[in-house]
């Protein structure tokens, strides 16, 4: 065994160095548990050769907390070998990968029945760990010995019994790699080179198909169509590029095209959408949020996505469709996002590089889900914006104001409502067309439905900035005065309105301050332990950065809070 490891190790460096091209992408499962029964060579993201072709494993460790290097090793790999100990049998975490396999499109997966020297080369426990994994797609189980060696690349006596291959033989025999390059071309443009006025290059990473000198091709998500110029692999030109090659490549046309655009085949384009079905697998300790806005990446697109309550839940253990109104940590489950842009995409079971994404926290720039689109819901394609003969502008000219919506927040009992109703009144004298949208009154009617979980929080302020959008679009001057307790929803609302027409005011008081008012009697309760999620308590306020207006209300009067509120509306007409 050791003889076969180091010549393991010898054609590791020696592919490595040369870097020759890789055959076949394996993923192996759990890894570490054979290092303490002695095997001590790292195969992470290691390469090596059989006699019919080479390797690049990546060792993915196989506890739970490591989902996230499954999905990141999955998402790359051809076949997959999950180890499983012998003495305990398929576990949880070992159908959770075997579920992540699947989704990620690895197509071979191997079962290896490890340390079978731990229990004597006892056919039927191997018999019945095969049985135990029935239904995971797997290929084929295979009892194996990490530390004698036993059937990992040469036949062993104690496995007498067993008539099927070695781990290197069936892994040899498995079906080589697809490369998507029977489709049309796919090139995500990773960046504009523009080194002068003569020389406009769009360069990237050839996903599908082949890129030709003269090729028809068409920029999307523009839809603009022309034809190639030149292909240049770094400073050669040559005729033509197959997949997995960086190019650059010009057109006979100017047409839109910069980073995130995809040049395609002309006559078959991938599909363009903004409203999707996908697969995900949560990977972060802080709970999926729907309707928070996430940095979505897809190839070289960037977008920001809203997700919906997930559609269910995977049942690891059962297979079953769990109701879910979240995902929490290594959870896998279906939901349905919209973008704020179309994508060009293609279902992931066609096109890892156009139907796999990411989604990343706005706040701490985390990656916290992975994700495989379905498909593009119908309704994204059936659903057009209807031209309005009367515009906005003529709206607001109609009134004789500048519409806008002035967004007061801050802790409960720190005097939004009181100032929001004093601002009312004064536009009213005035001559203004206004309208007071209050967090009390929003939540008898349009958020009657709603809780105070922080998804809920985040649902009820998309909805209140969806009414007050549609308000300055009819040209009134919107007031609210909602605690809205995090950043990420307040920038929400202030990207549905026009650039100027989003004020923020920070209402600000201590906790302090506020407590001892408690008009309400709220804080009693949240302290007392009878109100859950209370802001203050035991769920936090995000305090605006960067408000247009503060407020210190132990310092002004609500009195004198309004005429400064209404003075930077006057100031801004």
């Amino acid at each position: 065994m050791e003889d076969q490891l180091a010549a393991l190790e010898s054609d590791s460096k020696r592919v490595g160095t040369q870097g020759q091209a890789i055959d076949f992408a394996l993923l192996v499962d759990g890894l570490a548990a054979e290092r303490e029964q002695g095997i001590t060579i790292d195969v992470a993201y290691r390469f090596f050769s059989s006699a019919t072709r080479r390797y690049i494993v990546a060792d993915c460790p196989g506890h739970e907390q490591y989902t996230r290097n499954m999905a990141t090793g999955a998402s790359t790999a051809d076949a997959a070998v999950l180890l499983v100990d012998a003495r305990k049998g398929v576990l949880t975490q070992t159908r959770r990968h075997a579920a992540i396999c699947k989704l990620m499109g690895v197509r071979h997966l191997l079962l290896a029945v490890n340390k079978m020297d731990l229990i004597g080369f006892d056919e039927g426990r191997f018999l019945e760990i095969a049985a135990e994994a029935e239904g995971l797609g797997i290929e084929q189980a295979l009892p194996v010995s990490g530390l004698t060696g036993a059937n990992v690349f040469e036949a062993s006596a104690d496995l007498a019994w067993f008539e099927g291959p070695t781990l290197m033989a069936a892994l040899d025999a498995l079906a080589p790699a697809d490369v998507e390059d029977g489709g049309p071309l796919r090139l995500p443009v990773q960046w504009v080179n523009r080194p002068n006025q003569d020389f406009r290059g769009f360069s990237g990473q050839v996903a599908a198909g082949e890129v030709m000198r003269g090729q028809d091709v068409r920029v999307l998500p523009s839809g603009r169509t022309s034809r190639v110029a030149r292909v240049l692999v770094g400073e050669r030109e040559v005729e033509r590029a197959e997949p997995g090659t960086s190019v650059t490549v010009t057109l006979t046309d100017e047409v839109e095209c910069g980073r995130g655009s995809v040049i395609v085949g002309a006559a078959h384009p991938p599909e363009v959408a903004d409203q999707f079905e996908a697969s995900l697998v949560w990977l972060a300790e802080e709970e999926l949020l729907p309707g928070r806005g996430y940095w979505l990446q897809l190839a070289s697109q960037s977008v920001t996505a809203t997700v919906q309550p997930p559609k269910y839940e995977l049942g690891i253990d059962s297979g079953e469709h769990l109701a879910a109104k979240t995902l929490g940590l290594n959870a896998i489950g279906v939901v349905e996002f919209a973008t704020d842009r179309p994508l060009v995409f293609e279902p992931y079971a066609a096109s890892r590089t156009l139907g796999g994404f990411i989604l990343i926290d706005k706040l701490t720039n985390a990656t916290v889900a992975c994700g495989m689109i379905h498909f593009a819901l119908r309704r994204a394609s059936n659903i057009h914006w209807q031209a309005i003969e009367v515009s906005r502008e003529a709206h607001a000219r109609q009134k004789g104001q500048k519409p806008c919506v002035v967004w007061l927040t801050g802790l409960s009992g720190a005097g939004k409502s009181t100032i929001a109703n004093l601002v009312e009144k004064k536009l009213h004298a005035l001559g203004r067309h206004s309208f007071l949208l209050d967090g009390d009154n929003v939540r008898h009617g349009l958020s009657r439905d709603l809780g105070f979980t922080e998804a809920d929080r985040i649902e009820n302020i998309r909805r209140v900035g969806e009414v007050a959008r549609l308000m300055a679009d009819a040209g009134l001057i919107v007031i609210t005065a909602f605690i809205s307790p995090f950043r990420a929803e307040r920038a929400m609302v202030r990207r549905m309105l026009p650039p100027g027409e989003f004020l923020e005011v920070f209402v600000d008081a201590p906790l302090a301050e506020a407590e001892a008012r408690d008009v309400k009697g709220l804080y009693a309760k949240a302290r007392a332990g009878e109100l859950k999620n209370f802001t203050g308590i035991d769920s936090p306020y995000e305090a605006p950065e960067s408000p247009d207006l503060r407020i210190d209300t132990t310092t002004m009067s609500a009195e004198d809070a309004a005429e400064a509120i209404v003075a930077l509306l006057l100031r801004r007409e």
